[in-house]
């Protein structure tokens, strides 16, 4: 069983090479330059890689780039292989990341929690408070709002 600095060294020099071959080595019009490699995780028997991607484009873009690297896997695995200079090159299993829709959504969010505290803002202005302006006692002061030490009839 490998270390985890190892994996982990690994894991790099896969991202490295894979994003290297997909910009200058393969010739697959549907891996142009809007596939990017964003992570690469490695098992700690170091036997197997799986390689994150976006891709900036649609739906049809993105299945087509999921193709193009299922094709275009063998090539890339002995790509690894000979940078890592390895006795087992691991296995390349490629998965769409998620981080774009999941930013895209925590987006919306937010804007929508800036409309609603807009609309907040907005209802409250030229509005009084409830009560006083400052609720809360402050010290020296009794129940009655009378400073202590005042002359009580």
């Amino acid at each position: 069983m490998a270390d985890n600095a190892r994996a982990k060294k690994l894991a790099d020099l896969i991202r490295e090479v894979v994003a290297q071959k997909l910009q200058r080595g393969i010739k697959d019009p549907r891996l142009g330059s809007h596939v990017t490699i964003t992570d690469t995780r490695v098992t700690g028997d170091l036997r197997e890689a799986t390689v994150f991607y976006t891709v900036y484009g649609d739906d049809e873009e993105r299945a087509g780039a999921a193709a193009g690297l299922e094709s275009a896997k063998g090539m890339l695995r002995s790509a690894v292989g000979k940078a890592a200079g390895i006795k087992f090159t691991p296995t390349l299993t490629f998965v769409p990341d998620a981080l774009p829709e999941n930013a895209r959504t925590i987006e919306d969010l937010l804007d929508r929690a800036r409309n609603l505290d807009a609309k907040v803002r907005q209802e409250a202005s030229g509005k009084d408070y409830a009560g006083e302006a400052d609720p809360y006692r402050k010290p020296g002061e009794d129940d009655n709002g009378d400073a202590e030490g005042g002359a009580s009839a």
